[in-house]
């Protein structure tokens, strides 16, 4: 029952990040409040990937066997400390802005720092929020002062969620194409470190920070004070992600009011997970997920497509450039030249010249 109520979390656990984090990198599209782009991958960062996946890995095995663990985890942990804080930050931020009142005094800040004087002035950091961002900021900063005193394995969950949420949803694939060659090459990679070698179960177990989802197994047993867990690693949930949220864009490019690839995907990741734990609890072995994940979550839509005569408009889809939504970020200050006047007659002949509309491309529409 214990098992059971684990692994049952887990895989609930693992699709809300993907389905939410599909939606909002949908819905960023049309957000109108910040110029921002997401990190697009092409079909050359996801051939170098699965090596640079490697050499990260093997580094970290390295390091806990030549380093004491306690002061690597120490580091570990200060530094997942502040980016989970900004991660869950951004996460519950859309769902904290229904809470504010309409008249809460929210005031805009912008903390920049910057490096030599002139025009040789370099911004380091140039970071604007307001208010209702502070606010955020500070809920999530009790959650990341909980994980780092206590490593509670709910706290741990809350950063590993919003990590798998803001990877799904600002890590966009460009094309079908490229997300077969990433999924393809971590496939090999997650098959080879896990039953080649030793090195991906140590690492995960030594690994103290929120690169895991967890859940205790004894839950039943001894409470929240539970000690015997079950993991799932944060690649299995956003790698899959990020190929599934692209199918559901490519769903909205056929302007057929139907999410077809995108529920046929959701529910190849479902049955993906349920055949790597039922596969582990059988063998008594941890299982590397892509492996059944990977050919699922290809393969299911892909049949859909032979059978929908789809196939080439499928691999023929360009995912189009994308708008995040409003959050705390980097910015640039603009360059701001010449004397008052002249600025003003600059200002007023752009006011008196009609604004051209930018042609947008078929798929960005």
């Amino acid at each position: 029952e214990g098992m059971a109520l684990a692994y049952g979390s887990l895989v609930l656990m693992a699709l809300l990040p993907i389905f939410f984090g599909a939606l909002r990198s949908v819905s960023c599209a049309k957000s109108k409040n910040s110029s921002e782009m997401p990190e697009t991958i092409t079909s050359r960062d996801a051939a170098r990937f699965p090596i640079v996946a490697s050499c990260t890995l093997l580094g970290l095995y390295l390091f806990f066997k030549i380093f004491s663990q306690e002061y690597i985890n120490l580091l570990l942990s200060m530094y997942f400390f502040v980016l989970g804080i900004l991660a869950l930050s951004h996460t519950i931020s859309p769902m904290m802005n229904r809470f504010f009142p309409a008249n809460f005094p929210n005031k805009q800040y912008q903390l920049l720092f910057t490096q030599g004087s002139g025009e040789s002035k370099e911004e380091i950091v140039n970071y604007e929020f307001d208010t209702k961002d502070l606010v955020c900021l500070a809920l999530s900063s009790v959650v990341g002062v909980w994980y780092l005193l206590r490593k509670h394995w709910i706290a741990n969950n809350l950063f590993g969620l919003a990590f798998s949420l803001n990877g799904v949803e600002l890590l966009h694939l460009n094309n079908v194409s490229t997300g077969c060659i990433l999924l393809g090459g971590l496939f090999i990679y997650d098959v080879f470190w896990v039953f080649g070698t030793n090195v991906m179960v140590t690492v995960a177990k030594s690994f103290e920070a929120p690169i895991k989802l967890v859940f205790p197994q004894d839950l039943l047993e001894k409470g929240l004070d539970a000690d015997n867990f079950a993991m799932l690693g944060l690649g299995d949930i956003v790698i899959p992600g990020i190929f599934i949220a692209l199918l559901l864009r490519f769903d909205i490019s056929l302007k057929k009011n139907t999410h077809t690839y995108f529920y046929t995907s959701f529910v190849a990741y479902i049955f993906g997970l349920g055949l790597t734990i039922f596969i582990m609890h059988i063998f008594k072995h941890a299982q590397p997920a892509l492996l059944y994940l990977v050919p699922a979550c290809i393969g299911f839509p892909l049949l859909v497509a032979l059978a929908k005569g789809e196939v080439t408009e499928m691999f023929s889809y360009e995912s189009s450039a994308e708008i995040l939504p409003h959050t705390p970020r980097l910015t640039h200050f603009p360059t701001v030249s010449g004397s008052p006047a002249s600025l003003a007659d600059s200002m007023q002949q752009k006011l008196s010249c009609p604004r051209r509309r930018r042609q947008q491309s078929p798929s960005a529409m």
